[in-house]
């Protein structure tokens, strides 16, 4: 496949984005081909391809089919029962006819008679108990529909506060009152859930900012006594080399235990939610990575359109430092950077692009794990602690977004990441 419109590049392949031209940096990169992308969460195909028709309809509309099944069985079988005894009852009945009828001394024609008029009776009977069977059971079925709706109602409230709960704090409950019921029990159950998962949670991060913070110390002291032992001018050559490759693993160690401190603090949730604008966060963060922009020698190509989500600023301004710093240090000599903000699917987004080596598409969802690098890259640990794109998507679950990342044909990456978009009233509170 050809790059569009005639240009110049690289041959795109199912599965991978085109590279940005020269002179096309407000365009977005998507992917060439209509493919679910490696990140994103997709269902597997159904066995059969046919769902079973109670598999597309709703349990409040189940339970009215329910409703209005047992009630048409229930009235069928009255129906039933009503024509027997009605059957009944005109069969025991005694018919007379008058002397001067024709009929009086004919037994035969008078039990004609007598059956024709049964049966009459019985028609008109099962024939308007019919219709009344229809009508009451369109009438009970809509009933049942609203009685549903009634019986599921604290069902929705559950729903109501667990999403609120996900999305915001793990510290609250739904406490839910009202009777000593099974809805009660679901509500008891789901808050002793959230009680655990709470613990769980907080114990794993307060391990992780607990190790972290005790192994700053002893690094500290490594670090200050390497310095010292290289500012001794009687250091033999071989010391130096000796202890500026341990200064650098040194370092090393620190990056990754202030990765590790970092993905601790993205996992919890948010605290701090202001309105943020991601152009001006990546105009910061490109700012302050002026100096590494140049002496990488690598060209960078921005369009920074304004872009307000709601969220920590601290934490989005990591992730857009993550992006960037993986754009620089994963790249070619003379390569590329292209940093987008704005609107994207209408919704806030910011998107990276680098060149760099080619990466497989089957190792994208790979880069988002902890210690994992490209082609599974855990010796060359040298340039980063392997924790960039771990914190990017840490940093986009706490906000409720989505990332993605696809192969640049010609190789390198195209990263983009989209958050909510920002409700009236949150921006109105952010001013």
């Amino acid at each position: 496949m050809t790059p569009p419109d005639g240009e110049s590049g690289p041959a795109v392949s199912p599965g991978e984005v085109a590279p940005t031209p020269p002179g096309d940096t407000g365009t977005w990169r998507r992917l060439s081909s209509a493919q679910p992308a490696p990140s994103a969460a997709a269902g597997g195909p159904v066995a059969g391809g046919v769902h079973r028709f109670t598999d597309n309809i709703s349990l409040r509309a189940r339970l009215t089919l329910i409703y209005g099944m047992l009630f048409f069985a229930a009235g069928s079988f009255l129906v039933l029962l009503n024509y027997i005894i009605v059957a009944g009852l005109l069969d025991n009945l005694t018919f007379t006819v008058a002397p001067d009828s024709p009929y009086y001394d004919d037994p035969t024609a008078l039990e004609n008679i007598k059956n024709t008029y049964i049966e009459t009776v019985l028609a008109e009977v099962t024939r308007f108990s019919v219709i009344a069977l229809v009508i009451v059971g369109l009438l009970a079925v809509g009933l049942g529909y609203f009685v549903a709706g009634r019986a599921l109602s604290p069902l929705h409230k559950i729903t109501r506060i667990a999403r609120r709960l996900s999305e915001r704090s793990l510290h609250e409950r739904i406490a839910l009152g009202g009777p000593d019921d099974e809805i009660r029990e679901l509500a008891d159950t789901f808050d002793g859930m959230l009680e655990r998962l709470d613990r769980a949670f907080d114990g794993q991060r307060r391990f992780v900012a607990n190790a972290s913070h005790e192994l700053r110390t002893p690094l500290a002291i490594n670090r200050t006594l390497l310095e010292v032992a290289l500012s001794d001018p009687e250091a033999s050559a071989d010391l130096k080399t000796v202890g500026r490759t341990l200064l650098e693993t040194n370092a090393r160690h620190e990056r990754l235990i202030d990765g590790l401190l970092f993905l601790a603090k993205s996992d919890r949730e948010l605290d701090v939610r202001t309105q943020v604008d991601l152009g001006e966060v990546a105009e910061t963060v490109l700012s302050q990575l002026s100096e590494d922009v140049e002496k990488s020698g690598l060209t960078v190509r921005t369009d920074l359109r304004a872009a307000p989500v709601t969220g920590d600023p601290v934490l989005l301004e990591r992730l857009v430092a993550n992006l960037v710093e993986n754009a620089l240090r994963y790249n070619v000599a003379e390569g590329e950077i292209t940093v987008r903000s704005g609107s994207y699917e209408d919704s806030p987004a910011v998107q990276v692009e680098n060149s760099g080596p080619v990466v497989p598409g089957y190792e994208i969802e790979g880069l988002f794990e902890p210690f994992r690098r490209a082609s599974g890259d855990r010796v060359r640990s040298g340039r980063s602690a392997g924790l960039g794109l771990s914190i990017v998507r840490s940093v986009v679950r706490a906000h409720g977004g989505t990332v993605s990342a696809w192969p640049r044909a010609g190789g390198g990456l195209v990263v983009t990441v989209r958050f909510p978009r920002v409700r009236r009233e949150s921006a109105a509170a952010g001013r």
